[in-house]
């Protein structure tokens, strides 16, 4: 696979009053003028969902139909690493589309020592859909030693989550969906619409919070969640942030879509609040979006290539075709602002480069965009240099 020629592109920032903290009501990020230049590194991928660099520089790739890619020096591997066959990723419903398939992906902190990679995806069980979380072992043979870490979490068409991360304190973390069931996602008997803790084994960490009570599920960290895509943590304060899909017009307001600061044991208000609505015992969003944007992947910027992002979050936008940025002082929003706009269309993984670039990618071969011939793309943004 060819490497294309990159394409300069002047961004200017926007500032977006949409769904801000009261905070941040008064910030404007209408002086910040945002230069890079835009490449594509590879095309023709089949709606990939995750990426993670590797310590030695390659970039590893789920797409949704079940294939694991590798991009190594700024090319695709022919061959996929794997394709696994049990995966569930069939076009229904609205659009003909659906949100099943390999999702997550995440490398073990020690990947460069234990080569452990970790999936999600969707499975058949029983005629019902549900989601499995899988390790394998990278080798010169390809992925093997599977080993399952956790199954049987509830699944359907849409709501299934899954992304996956590890954590500053070394446990995996989960994301998952409500499985269109919204009161799932309240029930500590249930892992649908919840995160979840687990060590690199699948052990349950003894010092998750529902642990010890009668008819919880110990794996959950928090509750409430309606469809979590994106998580990572604030590197000055190890804060976990999230992205999550908000009520999508049939179970409730089209909007509602959120980033929440997400803490052990609590609940964040899936199904009894949603949107800007409060309650006690139930937790209210950082960001609130609606009009809807379907959050995706999101990313705490740690590289020096851009001095001017170090610690801002960033996170693709399906709906709202962009990569947003939002500006933080610990909890408080300071500004936000939309990059990239209906400029490449569906925008859904995203990671940082070992030097410090942005990797980002289309989802417009998922059933609810017109994908151009060279879709889905992975996309670089590189800082093109002040002139003099």
């Amino acid at each position: 696979m060819k490497l294309f020629p990159s394409l300069t592109i002047f961004v200017i920032g926007l500032a977006v009053t949409c769904g801000e903290a009261p905070s941040a009501r008064e910030s404007s990020l209408s002086n910040t003028e945002a230069l890079f230049r835009v490449e594509t590194v590879v095309e023709g991928l089949e709606v990939p969902w995750s990426m993670v660099f590797a310590p030695d520089g390659r970039l590893i790739i789920t797409e949704r139909p079940g294939r694991v890619r590798v991009v190594e020096k700024g090319r695709l591997k022919r061959d996929p690493v794997m394709v696994l066959t049990d995966v569930v990723s069939r076009a229904s419903g609205i659009g003909g589309s659906a949100e099943t398939g390999l999702m997550g992906l995440a490398l073990h902190p020690n990947f460069a020592q234990n080569k452990w990679l970790y999936l999600s995806y969707v499975y058949d069980h029983r005629n019902q859909q549900r989601v499995r979380i899988v390790r394998f072992r990278e080798t010169d043979a390809g992925l093997t030693e599977r080993t399952i870490i956790l199954e049987n979490i509830p699944a359907a068409p849409f709501h299934a989550g899954c992304a996956l991360r590890f954590g500053p304190d070394g446990k995996l973390y989960a994301t998952t969906g409500d499985a269109t069931e919204r009161n799932l996602a309240a029930q500590l008997n249930s892992l649908a619409g919840k995160t979840l803790r687990l060590s690199d084994d699948g052990s349950v960490p003894a010092d998750n919070p529902f642990v010890k009570q009668a008819g919880a599920r110990p794996e959950i960290w928090s509750l409430g969640h309606r469809n979590a895509q994106g998580i990572d943590w604030q590197p000055s304060t190890n804060l976990m942030f999230q992205t999550e899909h908000g009520p999508s017009g049939f179970d409730g307001p089209r909007g509602g879509d959120e980033v929440n600061i997400v803490e052990k044991g609590k609940n964040y208000g899936w199904p009894g609040i949603h949107h800007r609505q409060e309650k006690a015992g139930l937790e209210p969003p950082l960001i609130e979006f609606t009009p809807a944007i379907a959050p995706a992947a999101a990313h705490f910027y740690r590289g020096s290539a851009f001095p001017q992002f170090k610690e801002n979050l960033f996170f693709t936008s399906l709906a709202g075709q962009a990569l947003v940025r939002v500006v933080l002082e610990g909890r408080r929003v300071i500004s936000q602002e939309k990059l990239l706009e209906r400029r490449y269309g569906r925008l859904r993984a995203l990671t940082e480069g070992p030097d410090g670039t942005l990797y980002l990618s289309t989802s417009n071969r998922d059933g609810r965009n017109r994908p151009s011939a060279e879709d889905d793309r992975i996309l670089r943004l590189v800082p093109v240099p002040a002139p003099k």
